[in-house]
């Protein structure tokens, strides 16, 4: 496993706010931690409504609208705002089935060009 600095200074936090041992039990608490959200999404079943919330990376890649353009029906409401360094705040009221939304979520983390994913269901 190869780690960039910023992975190792991001671990690092992780031990020293968690009190943990060593990186390795931080790597096991960051793994419980997407696992628990993994487990929450798949347990999402039939008509979900909520807010998503992105934050992405650069302004001007506009990897986000496509994924928006293809799940329409499933976005009520949207507030794109611009932040500082370049980067974009979207919020997403979303009304459609689990299987939906799971597959937005999916396409999202697959881009890997969002700092920041979160889903609060209704």
């Amino acid at each position: 496993m190869s780690l960039s600095e910023e992975n190792v200074a991001d671990l690092d936090r992780i031990q020293g706010t968690y009190g943990l041992g060593g990186r390795s039990e931080a790597v096991r608490a960051a793994i419980a931690s997407a696992m628990s959200e993994i487990q929450d999404m798949e347990n999402l079943e039939g008509l979900v409504e909520g807010v998503l919330i992105t934050i992405k990376r650069d302004h001007a890649d506009p990897w986000m609208s496509v994924i928006q353009a293809k799940h329409t029906g499933a976005i009520k409401t949207q507030l794109h705002s611009h932040l500082k360094n370049h980067k974009c705040l979207e919020v997403m009221i979303i009304s459609c089935e689990a299987s939906e939304l799971q597959d937005m979520l999916r396409e999202i983390e697959a881009a890997g060009k969002a700092d920041y994913i979160r889903f609060v269901s209704g």
